[in-house]
């Protein structure tokens, strides 16, 4: 089985800077109004790298995840 890491994004934290879908743009996407959204989990190793410069680069620490 795929080690799946589901993250999430907290909407009241998010301020629509974009960095977490220009580095991880297989697992995030943004919204009409340029806020963050999740498109996918991450379960490759560049998913999942991806997704750990997203979470460490969101300047709100608005992304939290967890693995399943």
């Amino acid at each position: 089985m795929t080690e799946r890491t589901r993250p999430t994004v907290d909407r009241a934290l998010c301020k629509g800077h974009g960095r977490c879908y220009m580095v991880a743009p297989d697992v995030f996407d943004c919204d009409d109004e340029g806020f963050a959204v999740v498109t996918d989990d991450a379960t490759t190793p560049e998913q999942i790298a991806g997704l750990d410069r997203a979470v460490s680069n969101c300047p709100e620490q608005a992304i939290s995840t967890a693995t399943r």
